[in-house]
């Protein structure tokens, strides 16, 4: 069963205020800007509530950003059949449209490369989605690739979200999905 499944209402309407608070705040300032006084104020809450579900601002930060990381999860597994190898899914291309908003939350938790703690996430979970997929295929070697493909779409997200690439989001997508197609059919 998972968290969200067998949490209380409660403490499920706090995290959520807490996490649309601290979105909030981050579109005015950088996360490092934040203060928890402000955070709580802005939420509605008392500090202890706060630390009662988080250990602080980057735990609370990463949770508040963990709809992106099922996005990127989602928007690259969103196609069925057999992939076009140039074109990336629509819903891949509005993921990396859709980031703006956010961009420097993303940035101040996402390291170029991609790690970082949102990086670690972001990894972790297509991963696991990658492996499971391949698995379920009888692909060859299917760690191997379901590490390929979270490091490679975790670190060009970052390096994308950093500066580090210049391309449109249209762009973008189209060339991290080049470089997935690939590792897929490279084993």
């Amino acid at each position: 069963m998972s968290r969200a499944s067998q949490e209380d209402p409660r403490a499920a309407r706090t995290r959520a205020r807490l996490r649309a608070a601290l979105l909030a705040e981050c579109a005015e300032r950088p996360l490092e800007e934040v203060g928890v006084t402000a955070l709580v104020r802005r939420a509605g809450v008392g500090r202890a509530t706060f630390y009662v579900h988080y250990d602080g601002l980057e735990a609370l930060a990463v949770d508040a950003c963990a709809d992106v990381v099922r996005q990127a999860v989602d928007a690259l597994h969103a196609w069925r059949g057999r992939p076009d190898p140039v074109n990336a899914p629509p819903a891949l291309r509005e993921f990396f449209s859709g980031l703006a908003p956010h961009a420097a939350l993303y940035r101040s938790l996402l390291a170029p490369g991609g790690g970082g703690p949102l990086g670690r996430v972001l990894h972790r979970d297509l991963r696991a989605r990658s492996l499971a997929e391949r698995e379920l295929a009888g692909a060859a070697d299917a760690p191997l690739v379901a590490s390929a493909v979270a490091a490679t779409f975790a670190g060009v997200l970052a390096d994308w979200l950093h500066g580090l690439l210049a391309a449109a989001p249209d762009a973008v997508a189209d060339q991290v999905w080049q470089l997935l197609v690939a590792l897929h059919q490279s084993r």
